[in-house]
Protein backbone atom coordinates (compact mmCIF):
# COMPACT_ATOMS: atom_id res chain seq x y z
CA UNK A 1 0.00 0.00 0.00
CA UNK A 2 2.93 2.33 -0.65
CA UNK A 3 1.69 5.88 -1.17
CA UNK A 4 -1.77 5.32 0.26
CA UNK A 5 -0.78 6.63 3.69
CA UNK A 6 0.56 9.85 2.16
CA UNK A 7 -2.63 10.35 0.17
CA UNK A 8 -4.83 9.54 3.15
CA UNK A 9 -2.95 12.01 5.34
CA UNK A 10 -3.31 14.76 2.70
CA UNK A 11 -7.10 14.41 2.53
CA UNK A 12 -7.71 13.46 6.18
CA UNK A 13 -9.52 16.77 6.80
CA UNK A 14 -12.11 15.87 4.13
CA UNK A 15 -12.77 12.35 5.48
CA UNK A 16 -15.76 12.58 7.80
CA UNK A 17 -17.56 9.26 7.14
CA UNK A 18 -16.57 5.68 6.27
CA UNK A 19 -17.62 6.00 2.63
CA UNK A 20 -15.07 8.81 2.24
CA UNK A 21 -12.35 6.34 3.27
CA UNK A 22 -13.53 3.76 0.72
CA UNK A 23 -13.60 6.32 -2.12
CA UNK A 24 -10.07 7.43 -1.17
CA UNK A 25 -8.92 3.80 -1.30
CA UNK A 26 -10.49 3.16 -4.73
CA UNK A 27 -8.98 6.39 -6.04
CA UNK A 28 -5.52 5.19 -5.03
CA UNK A 29 -6.03 1.85 -6.79
CA UNK A 30 -6.84 3.70 -10.02
CA UNK A 31 -3.75 5.87 -9.60
CA UNK A 32 -1.58 2.76 -9.09
CA UNK A 33 -2.91 1.28 -12.33
CA UNK A 34 -1.96 4.20 -14.56
CA UNK A 35 -4.76 6.75 -14.18
CA UNK A 36 -4.68 10.30 -12.92
CA UNK A 37 -7.61 12.30 -11.57
CA UNK A 38 -8.45 15.38 -13.65
CA UNK A 39 -11.39 16.74 -11.64
CA UNK A 40 -14.76 16.15 -10.03
CA UNK A 41 -18.24 16.20 -11.54
CA UNK A 42 -19.48 14.94 -14.89
CA UNK A 43 -18.37 17.85 -17.08
CA UNK A 44 -14.85 18.88 -18.07
CA UNK A 45 -13.48 22.15 -16.71
CA UNK A 46 -10.76 24.53 -17.81
CA UNK A 47 -8.91 23.93 -14.54
CA UNK A 48 -8.63 20.17 -15.17
CA UNK A 49 -5.14 18.71 -14.82
CA UNK A 50 -3.75 15.30 -14.10
CA UNK A 51 -2.95 14.63 -10.47
CA UNK A 52 -2.48 11.77 -8.06
CA UNK A 53 -4.37 13.79 -5.47
CA UNK A 54 -8.11 14.11 -5.05
CA UNK A 55 -9.83 17.40 -6.03
CA UNK A 56 -10.66 19.83 -3.25
CA UNK A 57 -14.42 19.23 -3.54
CA UNK A 58 -14.30 15.44 -4.02
CA UNK A 59 -16.26 14.64 -0.80
CA UNK A 60 -18.82 17.47 -0.76
CA UNK A 61 -21.68 15.12 -1.63
CA UNK A 62 -21.76 12.08 0.65
CA UNK A 63 -24.54 10.40 -1.35
CA UNK A 64 -22.97 10.64 -4.80
CA UNK A 65 -19.27 10.86 -5.56
CA UNK A 66 -18.27 11.77 -9.12
CA UNK A 67 -14.64 11.84 -10.30
CA UNK A 68 -13.01 11.96 -13.72
CA UNK A 69 -9.76 10.22 -14.69
CA UNK A 70 -7.43 10.08 -17.65
CA UNK A 71 -4.90 7.40 -18.57
CA UNK A 72 -1.24 8.33 -18.38
CA UNK A 73 -0.28 6.90 -21.75
CA UNK A 74 -3.41 7.62 -23.78
CA UNK A 75 -6.38 9.96 -24.13
CA UNK A 76 -8.75 7.48 -22.52
CA UNK A 77 -11.03 9.22 -20.05
CA UNK A 78 -12.94 7.43 -17.30
CA UNK A 79 -15.84 8.63 -15.17
CA UNK A 80 -16.07 7.13 -11.68
CA UNK A 81 -19.28 7.38 -9.69
CA UNK A 82 -19.99 6.01 -6.23
CA UNK A 83 -23.53 5.88 -4.84
CA UNK A 84 -24.24 5.34 -1.15
CA UNK A 85 -27.02 2.81 -0.47
CA UNK A 86 -27.47 2.07 3.24
CA UNK A 87 -24.18 0.47 4.35
CA UNK A 88 -22.84 -0.17 0.85
CA UNK A 89 -21.11 1.82 -1.86
CA UNK A 90 -21.91 1.01 -5.49
CA UNK A 91 -19.11 2.02 -7.86
CA UNK A 92 -19.50 2.49 -11.61
CA UNK A 93 -16.54 3.17 -13.89
CA UNK A 94 -17.38 4.20 -17.46
CA UNK A 95 -15.12 4.71 -20.45
CA UNK A 96 -16.27 8.06 -21.88
CA UNK A 97 -15.39 7.03 -25.45
CA UNK A 98 -16.76 3.48 -25.64
CA UNK A 99 -19.45 3.78 -22.94
CA UNK A 100 -18.17 0.50 -21.52
CA UNK A 101 -19.09 0.21 -17.84
CA UNK A 102 -17.76 -1.90 -14.99
CA UNK A 103 -19.14 -1.96 -11.46
CA UNK A 104 -18.26 -2.93 -7.91
CA UNK A 105 -20.34 -3.15 -4.74
CA UNK A 106 -18.48 -2.67 -1.44
CA UNK A 107 -19.86 -3.41 2.00
CA UNK A 108 -18.46 -0.52 3.97
CA UNK A 109 -18.51 -2.28 7.35
CA UNK A 110 -16.38 -5.12 5.96
CA UNK A 111 -13.50 -2.82 5.06
CA UNK A 112 -13.60 0.29 7.27
CA UNK A 113 -13.42 0.81 11.04
CA UNK A 114 -15.83 3.70 11.52
CA UNK A 115 -14.36 4.74 14.86
CA UNK A 116 -10.79 4.84 13.47
CA UNK A 117 -11.26 7.19 10.50
CA UNK A 118 -8.32 9.39 11.44
CA UNK A 119 -5.89 6.60 12.32
CA UNK A 120 -4.47 5.26 9.07
CA UNK A 121 -2.98 2.13 10.63
CA UNK A 122 -6.41 1.02 11.85
CA UNK A 123 -8.93 2.54 9.47
CA UNK A 124 -8.93 -0.21 6.82
CA UNK A 125 -9.96 -3.82 7.39
CA UNK A 126 -9.00 -6.57 4.95
CA UNK A 127 -7.37 -4.08 2.60
CA UNK A 128 -5.90 -6.83 0.41
CA UNK A 129 -9.36 -8.22 -0.34
CA UNK A 130 -10.69 -4.77 -1.25
CA UNK A 131 -7.69 -4.14 -3.50
CA UNK A 132 -8.29 -7.46 -5.29
CA UNK A 133 -11.96 -6.61 -5.87
CA UNK A 134 -11.06 -3.26 -7.42
CA UNK A 135 -8.52 -4.88 -9.75
CA UNK A 136 -10.72 -7.76 -10.89
CA UNK A 137 -14.15 -6.11 -11.01
CA UNK A 138 -13.86 -2.35 -11.38
CA UNK A 139 -10.76 -1.76 -13.50
CA UNK A 140 -11.29 -1.78 -17.29
CA UNK A 141 -10.77 -5.31 -18.73
CA UNK A 142 -7.53 -4.36 -20.49
CA UNK A 143 -6.05 -3.18 -17.17
CA UNK A 144 -6.96 -6.26 -15.14
CA UNK A 145 -4.36 -8.95 -14.39
CA UNK A 146 -4.07 -11.28 -17.40
CA UNK A 147 -4.69 -14.51 -15.52
CA UNK A 148 -7.71 -13.11 -13.70
CA UNK A 149 -9.20 -11.70 -16.91
CA UNK A 150 -8.88 -15.03 -18.68
CA UNK A 151 -10.33 -16.89 -15.69
CA UNK A 152 -13.36 -14.59 -15.46
CA UNK A 153 -13.96 -14.86 -19.20
CA UNK A 154 -13.71 -18.64 -19.11
CA UNK A 155 -16.08 -18.86 -16.17
CA UNK A 156 -18.58 -16.59 -17.90
CA UNK A 157 -18.39 -18.68 -21.07
CA UNK A 158 -19.00 -21.86 -19.07
CA UNK A 159 -22.04 -20.35 -17.35
CA UNK A 160 -23.51 -19.19 -20.67
CA UNK A 161 -22.90 -22.63 -22.21
CA UNK A 162 -24.58 -24.34 -19.25
CA UNK A 163 -27.61 -22.04 -19.51
CA UNK A 164 -27.85 -22.71 -23.24
CA UNK A 165 -27.73 -26.46 -22.70
CA UNK A 166 -30.43 -26.29 -20.04
CA UNK A 167 -32.63 -24.29 -22.40
CA UNK A 168 -32.15 -26.84 -25.17
CA UNK A 169 -32.79 -29.82 -22.92
CA UNK A 170 -36.04 -28.30 -21.65
CA UNK A 171 -37.39 -27.70 -25.16
CA UNK A 172 -39.59 -30.69 -26.16
CA UNK A 173 -39.59 -29.60 -29.81
CA UNK A 174 -35.82 -29.38 -30.16
CA UNK A 175 -34.28 -31.60 -32.83
CA UNK A 176 -30.97 -33.06 -31.61
CA UNK A 177 -27.87 -31.73 -33.33
CA UNK A 178 -26.25 -33.86 -36.04
CA UNK A 179 -22.89 -32.98 -34.56
CA UNK A 180 -22.69 -34.31 -30.99
CA UNK A 181 -21.02 -31.93 -28.53
CA UNK A 182 -18.77 -34.58 -27.07
CA UNK A 183 -16.96 -35.10 -30.39
CA UNK A 184 -18.03 -38.75 -30.69
CA UNK A 185 -20.11 -40.04 -33.55
CA UNK A 186 -23.10 -42.31 -32.96
CA UNK A 187 -22.71 -45.94 -33.94
CA UNK A 188 -25.09 -46.77 -36.76
CA UNK A 189 -25.57 -50.47 -37.60
CA UNK A 190 -24.62 -51.68 -41.06
CA UNK A 191 -27.19 -52.12 -43.85
CA UNK A 192 -27.20 -55.91 -43.37
CA UNK A 193 -27.98 -55.75 -39.63
CA UNK A 194 -31.60 -55.83 -38.44
CA UNK A 195 -33.79 -53.84 -38.66
CA UNK A 196 -32.09 -52.61 -41.86
CA UNK A 197 -31.69 -56.08 -43.42
CA UNK A 198 -34.92 -55.90 -45.46
CA UNK A 199 -34.04 -56.30 -49.14
CA UNK A 200 -30.57 -57.54 -48.29
CA UNK A 201 -30.84 -60.37 -50.81
CA UNK A 202 -31.28 -57.82 -53.61
CA UNK A 203 -28.26 -55.83 -52.43
CA UNK A 204 -26.05 -58.90 -51.97
CA UNK A 205 -27.45 -61.79 -54.08
CA UNK A 206 -24.58 -64.16 -53.21
CA UNK A 207 -24.75 -63.50 -49.45
CA UNK A 208 -21.03 -62.73 -49.28
CA UNK A 209 -21.52 -60.49 -46.20
CA UNK A 210 -22.87 -63.27 -44.06
CA UNK A 211 -26.54 -62.90 -44.91
CA UNK A 212 -28.67 -65.01 -47.19
CA UNK A 213 -28.45 -64.38 -50.92
CA UNK A 214 -31.19 -64.90 -53.49
CA UNK A 215 -29.02 -67.05 -55.88
CA UNK A 216 -28.54 -70.68 -54.88
CA UNK A 217 -25.06 -71.82 -55.86
CA UNK A 218 -24.34 -75.44 -54.95
CA UNK A 219 -20.62 -74.67 -54.84
CA UNK A 220 -21.13 -71.79 -52.36
CA UNK A 221 -24.21 -72.96 -50.48
CA UNK A 222 -22.24 -74.05 -47.43
CA UNK A 223 -23.78 -77.53 -47.35
CA UNK A 224 -21.59 -80.67 -47.51
CA UNK A 225 -20.85 -81.73 -51.03
CA UNK A 226 -19.56 -84.94 -52.52
CA UNK A 227 -16.02 -85.11 -53.75
CA UNK A 228 -17.21 -84.62 -57.32
CA UNK A 229 -15.17 -82.01 -59.23
CA UNK A 230 -16.71 -81.08 -62.62
CA UNK A 231 -13.46 -79.54 -63.83
CA UNK A 232 -11.90 -83.01 -63.98
CA UNK A 233 -14.46 -84.05 -66.59
CA UNK A 234 -17.19 -86.71 -66.77
CA UNK A 235 -16.29 -89.97 -68.59
CA UNK A 236 -18.08 -90.25 -71.95
CA UNK A 237 -19.94 -87.01 -71.26
CA UNK A 238 -17.52 -84.10 -70.65
CA UNK A 239 -13.78 -84.02 -71.32
CA UNK A 240 -11.42 -82.71 -68.58
CA UNK A 241 -11.22 -78.92 -68.52
CA UNK A 242 -14.63 -78.39 -70.11
CA UNK A 243 -15.83 -76.84 -66.84
CA UNK A 244 -13.45 -74.14 -65.49
CA UNK A 245 -12.28 -74.68 -61.90
CA UNK A 246 -14.69 -73.17 -59.39
CA UNK A 247 -17.35 -72.48 -62.01
CA UNK A 248 -20.98 -73.08 -61.18
CA UNK A 249 -22.06 -76.42 -62.64
CA UNK A 250 -25.45 -78.13 -62.58
CA UNK A 251 -24.86 -81.85 -63.29
CA UNK A 252 -26.94 -83.39 -66.07
CA UNK A 253 -27.55 -87.11 -66.38
CA UNK A 254 -26.14 -89.80 -64.08
CA UNK A 255 -22.59 -89.28 -62.82
CA UNK A 256 -20.59 -92.49 -63.21
CA UNK A 257 -21.67 -95.85 -64.64
CA UNK A 258 -21.93 -97.95 -61.52
CA UNK A 259 -24.68 -96.25 -59.56
CA UNK A 260 -26.38 -98.78 -57.24
CA UNK A 261 -30.06 -99.37 -57.31
CA UNK A 262 -32.68 -98.59 -59.95
CA UNK A 263 -32.26 -95.43 -61.96
CA UNK A 264 -35.53 -93.59 -62.60
CA UNK A 265 -33.97 -91.99 -65.67
CA UNK A 266 -33.50 -95.44 -67.33
CA UNK A 267 -36.65 -97.31 -66.25
CA UNK A 268 -40.00 -96.38 -67.79
CA UNK A 269 -42.96 -95.94 -65.46
CA UNK A 270 -45.37 -98.84 -65.08
CA UNK A 271 -47.95 -99.01 -67.86
CA UNK A 272 -46.24 -96.35 -69.96
CA UNK A 273 -47.43 -98.14 -73.13
CA UNK A 274 -51.04 -98.58 -71.98
CA UNK A 275 -53.06 -96.04 -73.92
CA UNK A 276 -55.98 -96.41 -71.54
CA UNK A 277 -54.05 -95.36 -68.44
Amino acid sequence: MAGLEVLYTCVAGKITCPQDAVVCFVHWELVKNGYRCIGSGDEARSSDKKSELLPADWSNNKELYSLRYKANNSDTQMLLKAITVDSTLIFNLMNSSTQQVSDLTVNINDHVNTDQLHTFDSVFKDADSLSEKVKTQLLPPQDRPTGQRAERKSRRDEEEEEQRRRGEDSDPLRIPSRNPRQGTHPHWPGPMVPPFAAGGADLDPFGSRGGGGMIVDPLRSGYPRSGFDPSSGIPDILPPGAVPPGARFDPFGPIGRHRPGPDPDHMPPPGYDDMFM
